[in-house]
């Protein structure tokens, strides 16, 4: 980029992209197409890794690797659970590592998690591996202004540098999770690259393998799919689940027990919820005679976790229903992985119990849980307005019937 179109970009970094381009005439001295992309670049970034748009003189690639990136928020927890790793491997490795550890990203994309991991790691020595040729720019020119010195570039499928890279401390992968035609995969072996192919390899190439997948995952088939699986991590952000990690450990036991961690990022501090796979697999729930005063709401973690019966037993709430993932108590239970509320009264969708919700409230946060309609329908039909301090579930009991349960958040 020439000195004029850095300027031009310094100058317009806060504007209207779509009014850029519109103008471009305007600006004959300007590439407004590389402009264009670089302010766009810059105004995600500010959303999505701050810390990365603060830094002067970064390269932007394209709008769809932005998005695809992790946030801060994410990849702040794979460096947490990197060190954690190394932390576990230090006695036993001390030796090996003493002077750098070696870490290879074999599906770059941007960096963020790489650059992330690198700097969270003492001495990293990185091998950054991605098949996009400006991703790799970007990551060259990028890498030394954020602070990220030792580190080197491969331009190629990992397929290829697997077979060449030293043994690592760790190994981390990201597989596109989209077909060839676009289109979303959940499927393990329909992720590109193949880890259920890799899966040896990398393992014999590392000590720890961190796999980064999709939300849309189904567990069970990752349990049954890869072998070495010593933890899962379903990792949300302000009730979103964003990511599913997995941890792969040649020395871990085939016969040996999945920990699995549900994690929900949000800005008052995190919460976890921990356990063992086949301890979720094997609890039992005990369901709801009647409501008590307090209801409470699994995190998104909790339920991708699919930990509906465990969640329950652990903390001595009663589930209202097989299917509706909401749970009761007589009294307030502390430290729920979720969303907690004080239950304030009870309507059932009669013409008459609709007509004492409305003239109690006119404006509510909706959320519905096994309920025969949708959010807009059910908020159609009630003619009830969204927002306010009131919260209403629509759910059904266990004996079939639906009821409405009008609650106000815990603290407020």
């Amino acid at each position: 980029m020439t000195i004029k179109e850095l300027a031009f970009i310094s100058s317009h970094k806060e504007d209207d992209v779509n009014e850029l381009l519109l103008h471009a005439r305007q600006y004959p001295d300007i590439d407004m197409k590389v402009a264009a992309q670089q302010i766009q670049g810059w105004q995600t970034a500010k959303r999505k890794i701050p810390q990365w748009s603060a830094t002067e003189g970064m390269l932007f690639p394209p709008h769809l690797s932005l998005e695809q990136c992790s946030s801060e928020q994410t990849a702040g927890y794979k460096a947490q659970l990197a060190l954690h790793c190394l932390e576990e491997w230090k006695d036993k490795m001390e030796s090996c590592y003493a002077e750098s550890v070696p870490f290879a990203d074999l599906t770059g994309g941007f960096g963020v998690d790489a650059v992330t991991i690198a700097a969270a790691l003492p001495s990293a020595m990185l091998s950054f591996v991605e098949v996009n040729p400006e991703l790799c720019a970007c990551a060259r020119h990028n890498f030394p202004l954020l602070g990220v010195e030792r580190f080197e570039v491969f331009n190629k499928p990992c397929q290829e540098v697997l077979d060449t890279l030293p043994h690592q401390f760790l190994i981390f992968i990201d597989p596109a999770r989209r077909d060839l035609q676009g289109r979303k995969t959940v499927a393990l072996s329909d992720c590109t690259p193949d880890i259920t192919t890799l899966q040896q390899q990398m393992m014999e190439k590392a000590e720890v393998v961190m796999v980064k997948l999709s939300p849309m995952l189904d567990l069970s088939e990752a349990r049954r799919s890869l072998e070495g699986l010593r933890e899962i991590h379903v990792v949300s952000v302000g009730g979103e689940c964003k990511e599913v990690l997995l941890l792969l450990d040649r020395e871990w036991g085939s016969d040996a027990d999945v920990r699995v961690k549900c994690v929900n990022i949000k800005s008052g501090g995190t919460d976890s919820f921990n356990f063992l796979w086949n301890e979720s697999q094997t609890a039992e729930a005990e369901y709801a005679e009647a409501l008590g005063g307090w209801l409470y709401e699994p995190n998104a973690s909790v339920m991708k976790a699919g930990a509906y019966k465990l969640v329950g037993r652990r903390f001595g709430l009663k589930k209202l229903s097989a299917n509706s993932h909401l749970y009761t108590s007589d009294t307030l239970v502390e430290g729920f992985p979720g969303r907690t509320f004080k239950l304030d009264s009870t309507y059932t969708m009669s013409k008459k119990d609709v007509r004492r919700l409305k003239e109690r409230t006119s404006k509510a946060n909706i959320t519905v849980r096994n309920f025969p309609l949708k959010v807009d329908e059910l908020r159609k039909r009630l003619k009830i307005s969204e927002g306010g301090s009131d919260y209403l579930f629509a759910t059904t009991l266990a004996d079939q019937s639906h009821l409405l349960l009008l609650c106000s958040k815990a603290g407020e």
